[in-house]
């Protein structure tokens, strides 16, 4: 069914080994991710389960395929066709869901943007997915609009909650208006197991985002794995968090995983201690998941033991290194751990995780899922031993695959061949292997600080600079220095009401060196008002350097 030109995607003797565990050979070949997610459990009677909880409102299973039918049925006769590519800028919100999966269910991609994303990065997207509709949310239209002039693909802007007058003396088109205008009733259309399902682009972190390519089989089979083996949602849970749908991690968590298992949501549109503290207990979210930032801010919300969070089974953290004094300081205020895992944009979601330990192992992402291959290499492509850093190399059922690799200068073509060897997909992570197979992480490869000799991750410096109690958030890198080839240098977002000095330096590397190696110490601390981070909460460290 195919409509992508053959161009469009890297020469197949490149392309990732996709593995598919035998439990999960069942997947069937002719797929809709739409029907698989959404319409099976309507067929099965679950049509009043809940699907999505915001607010006050609540959307079950049968309402939810109402709208996505609708919206389905208006995207076709606005003439998207299979496999055409459609944008997403939204916010966490039930129109969000619709809009993905009325997508999915007309055959089309759906391509998630990052709500932060400055006008040149929406309009390289825009036209390097060769969008024929983006549907943007009016809040987050001002960089849309400036970005409009350099679309040259065509595509047509549709606003969700705008002013409908406006929307239009704008050229844009109304949501409200399309989805009224919709059938309740559309027939999924079954796309072949490499027809693409989704297209995820990168944080951006190192230059323009990069379009991952994921397969409608495989992220199927993906998703079965990392729901069977980390979150086990099932009818009756929520699962609750603040990661944007609108982007890869979101994307993943919210939208594939809950609804494999038959759950429901709680959308949270922006992450704060109280909001987030209130939607447990008032939406009865059994499974959370955050960035560790977010669980760091939780643990100084000085009213958190006012809340109950005894429906929560199960606490779970990705994006960024976790360290184990969030661990253990969770562990110590809950009863309850968080279970760590380690994913990416090009693989989909997780590919290790800390639920497979009885007990989270400090500072590990824990192990391999089931079906998953992991391996630490050395340079010369020799396995590590155990203990010893090297290369995290990976193959699952999905893997790296870029979008357009032959553009500007063949420079993603050269990441393919480069990042895909033999099958294997490197994570671009330092990290070691124990002997019992839990794997920790080191730093990403590109972030290592090499000092006078030594290598420094900046991982360890970040969670002991973050125990002191006038540092809200940090971010550590290296920077060019003439004898020793790279300094430290510390970037702090202050608590409320501190302000940064050179007293406060001197306190707080005196702090830390009870913490790190003398080596290790900053050289430089720098204070701004807030961390660059993605909205998956990884540090820009491009922007800190």
């Amino acid at each position: 069914m195919s409509k992508i030109p053959e161009n469009y995607l890297p020469d197949k003797n490149t392309w990732p080994q996709y593995l598919t565990p035998d439990e999960f050979a069942d997947t069937p070949y002719k797929l809709n991710l739409a029907d698989y997610l959404l319409d099976r459990h309507v067929a099965a009677g679950r049509g009043d389960n809940v699907a999505i909880r915001f607010m006050e409102k609540v959307i079950t299973y049968s309402q939810l395929q109402k709208m996505v039918n609708q919206f389905g049925n208006a995207l076709k006769g606005a003439g998207v066709e299979p496999q055409d590519r459609v944008g997403i800028r939204l916010v966490n919100a039930p129109m969000s869901l619709v809009t993905i999966f009325a997508i999915e269910k007309i055959g089309a991609i759906p391509v998630p943007t990052s709500p932060l994303w400055s006008r040149e990065e929406i309009s390289f997207v825009v036209n390097n997915a060769e969008m024929k509709y983006f549907v943007v949310n009016a809040p987050l239209m001002e960089q849309v609009e400036a970005a409009k002039p350099g679309f040259t693909c065509g595509a047509k802007v549709v606003v969700i909650g705008g002013v409908a007058g406006d929307v239009k003396s704008a050229g844009n088109l109304v949501f409200e208006e399309m989805i009224a205008g919709g059938s309740p009733e559309l027939e999924a259309v079954m796309l072949d197991p490499f027809d693409i399902g989704v297209i995820l682009y990168t944080s951006g972190t190192t230059g323009m985002p990069k379009g991952c390519v994921h397969f409608v089989r495989p992220t199927v089979i993906e998703t079965r794995m990392v729901n069977k083996y980390v979150y086990q949602l099932k009818p009756g849970d929520i699962l609750g968090g603040a990661a944007p749908v609108s982007f890869a991690a979101g994307f993943g968590t919210f939208t594939l995983i809950p609804f494999e298992g038959g759950a429901g949501i709680s959308l949270l549109p922006k992450f704060s201690p109280p909001d987030m503290m209130e939607l447990i207990g008032k939406h009865n979210i059994t499974v959370l998941t955050g960035l560790p930032t977010a669980y760091r801010a939780l643990l100084k919300f000085a009213a958190f033991t006012k809340y109950d969070i005894g429906s929560v089974r199960l606490f779970t953290a990705g994006g960024d290194a976790l360290g184990a004094e969030t661990l253990n300081g969770w562990r110590e205020l809950t009863g309850s751990p968080i279970w760590e895992g380690l994913g990416g944009t090009e693989m989909l979601h997780l590919v290790t995780s800390n639920t497979l330990n009885e007990q989270p192992a400090p500072n590990s992402i824990g192990k391999p899922l089931p079906g998953v291959d992991v391996r630490v290499i050395d340079l010369f492509g020799e396995r590590c031993k155990a203990g010893e850093v090297g290369s995290m190399i990976v193959r699952g059922p999905s893997g790296t695959l870029y979008w357009k690799p032959c553009e500007n200068d063949e420079k993603l073509l050269r990441a393919q061949k480069s990042g895909v060897v033999d099958g294997w997909n490197k994570m671009g992570d330092a990290v070691y292997m124990a002997e019992d197979g839990n794997i920790f992480f080191v730093a990403r490869e590109d972030d290592m600080i090499k000092s006078s000799g030594y290598r420094i991750s900046p991982a360890e410096i970040e969670e002991a600079m973050a125990k002191h109690p006038a540092i809200a958030d940090v971010g550590v890198v290296g920077i060019p220095e003439p004898e020793k080839g790279q300094i430290v240098k510390a970037v702090v977002e202050l608590q409320p009401g501190v302000t940064g000095s050179k007293e406060l330096t001197e306190e707080i590397v005196t702090f830390l060196k009870d913490y790190v190696a003398l080596y290790k110490l900053p050289r430089i601390v720098q204070y701004i008002d807030k961390l660059p981070r993605t909205p998956t909460g990884k540090l820009v460290r491009r922007l800190l350097r």
